[in-house]
């Protein structure tokens, strides 16, 4: 973000200098500098458009609080069909296997200089405890999302929500998934908005996992979900018939 600026102000100034010089070599010379930060300054613009949107809501929300939930979601494709868990604390909805972040001891002393707060909306037990769905001045939002993007002071791996909505419950065997293999495809950053649900403006941040199961991981999986079908517990299920429940396939 700081290129950006530092781009803007180098045209800023060639401009302003052109606008008082005279001579055709004093123009030449300021005209090529004006235009030699221009395409920086356009690259700058492209690689950080995210955080000129947050820059944005920084302002507009500078001494409100914003509910932040930044989580992990695995995309679990076999043959066609995607695996779906039922959820935990809403039993009457399937995701995707995957949930919040957790942050570590080390970050609480940032945390305290940037004003963050517990999320209020689900209760704080053993379960919940340091989960990364909290509240945080507006002013914050860009700092807040650099530290994550950092990777530091916070979880920086998938397997345990896996291991806690798959292995835990004896769905899969640890023994045939010890191994399995998953790929990052991205970071999905939703515009802010605000929530009736959390009675404020609301950032969701999700990192997508793609699971690449060996095919005998695969059989495994079908297998998990015939044993479960009198239940229900874990569904594989067509992209249409997600969109029709309002279950959400991890792009």
């Amino acid at each position: 973000m700081s290129r950006f600026w530092i781009y803007l102000i180098g045209i800023a100034t060639a401009v302003g200098i052109l606008l008082n010089v005279t001579g055709s070599i004093a123009v030449g010379v300021w005209t090529g500098v004006a235009t030699g930060l221009l395409v920086p300054l356009i690259d700058a613009a492209v690689s950080n458009f995210r955080y000129m949107r947050l820059a944005y809501w920084s302002v507009r929300l500078a001494n409100k609080h914003v509910r932040i939930s930044v989580s992990y979601l695995f995309r679990i494709e076999v043959d066609g069909r995607f695996l779906l868990v039922r959820g935990h604390r809403y039993p009457g909805q399937f995701q995707p296997v995957g949930g919040v972040y957790k942050f570590a001891d080390s970050v609480r002393d940032r945390f305290a200089r940037w004003h963050v707060q517990n999320d209020d909306l689900i209760p704080i037990d053993s379960v919940s405890s340091d989960d990364l769905r909290v509240r945080v001045p507006g002013r914050n939002l860009i700092p807040f999302i650099r530290w994550f993007e950092s990777g530091m002071n916070r979880e920086s791996g998938p397997w345990r929500e896996f291991c806690e909505e798959l292995i835990v419950p004896g769905h899969l065997a640890f023994e045939d998934f010890w191994n399995v293999r998953s790929e990052y495809v991205r970071t999905r950053i939703n515009p802010v908005r605000f929530s009736q649900y959390a009675d404020s403006y609301e950032l969701l941040v999700a990192d997508i996992y793609r699971l690449d199961p060996s095919e005998a991981q695969k059989r495994r999986i079908v297998e998990a979900v015939d044993s479960s079908s009198g239940s229900d517990l874990i569904l594989l299920v067509s992209r249409k018939r997600c969109s029709l429940t309002g279950s959400a396939v991890v792009e």
